[in-house]
C-alpha cells in the first residue's frame, strides 16, 4: 500500500488503516475550508450573545449562568463540526472511492470503481471562485451511500484525476476488471479452436490403408 507525499497524519493514518495491502492511493483529500463558512456564520452571533448575558450583570445568577451555558454549547457544537471537517476524507485507489468520517464513531462509506457508470461534477459561482465543488456519482441507477460529496477541493485536477481512473482507455483501469478493480486475464495469444488444439496446429499424418 501507498499513499501520496506528505499526508496530514490523520489522513496517513485512513489510508493504512482502510485501504488493502496491495493497494494505492491515488487521491487523499478532506474537503474545502468553505464548509466551514456557514457554521462559522452562525457561531459567531451566538457566542457573542451568551458573552453579553455572561457580563450584562455579574452579580446576577441568572443571566451569567445562561450567558455561560449558550457560550459552552456554541463553542462545543462548533467544535464538533470543525472536528468533523478535520476528520472526513475523500480517498480514491484504483480500486474504490472511500470517505470516511466522525469524530467519536467512524463511519467508512465506500464504492467500487466498477460499479460507476457515470460521475457529474458541479462548481457553483463561489465554488469557481474559492475551487471547490461537487462530486455526483451514479451507479447503475441504484441510490447509494457515496451518491454526492460536496466541498471537494482543487476542482480541475480533482475531476481529471478521478476521470481517469474512471474511464480511461489502457488496460487494467477501473474501465476492466472486477468489481474490486483487479484487472481481467489478457486474451490468448493466438486463436484457439474447440477442444483445446490451436487452429495452425497440424493435421496428424493419416497412414495409407493397406489393400
Amino acid at each position: 500500500m501507498s499513499a501520496p507525499e506528505g499526508l496530514p497524519t490523520r489522513a496517513a493514518k485512513d489510508v493504512r488503516k482502510y485501504l488493502l495491502d496491495d493497494e494505492d492511493a491515488v487521491v487523499v483529500t478532506r474537503r474545502h475550508w468553505a464548509v466551514l463558512i456557514v457554521p462559522t456564520l452562525k457561531f459567531l452571533p451566538v457566542l457573542l450573545a451568551g458573552g453579553w448575558l455572561l457580563v450584562l450583570d455579574p452579580e446576577n445568577r441568572v443571566t451569567s449562568t445562561v450567558g455561560m451555558l449558550v457560550v459552552l454549547a456554541a463553542v462545543l457544537t462548533y467544535a464538533l463540526r470543525v472536528g468533523e471537517w478535520w476528520f472526513r476524507h475523500f480517498i480514491v485507489s484504483r480500486r474504490r472511492v472511500l470517505l470516511t468520517s466522525g469524530v467519536i464513531v467512524r463511519t467508512v462509506t465506500l464504492l467500487p470503481l466498477r460499479r460507476i457508470t457515470d460521475l457529474t461534477w458541479k462548481e457553483t459561482f463561489f465554488g469557481q471562485i474559492l475551487g471547490y465543488g461537487t462530486f455526483r456519482f451514479e451507479s447503475a441507477g441504484q441510490q447509494q451511500g457515496l451518491s454526492e460529496i460536496t466541498f471537494l477541493p482543487r476542482a480541475g485536477d480533482l475531476y481529471r484525476e478521478v476521470s481517469g481512473l474512471l474511464f480511461g482507455s489502457d488496460w487494467g483501469s477501473a474501465s476492466s476488471g472486477d468489481d474490486e478493480g483487479n484487472p481481467e486475464a489478457p486474451p490468448p495469444a493466438g486463436p484457439v479452436a474447440t477442444g483445446g488444439r490451436r487452429d495452425t496446429e497440424p493435421l496428424p499424418q493419416i497412414r495409407p490403408r493397406e489393400p
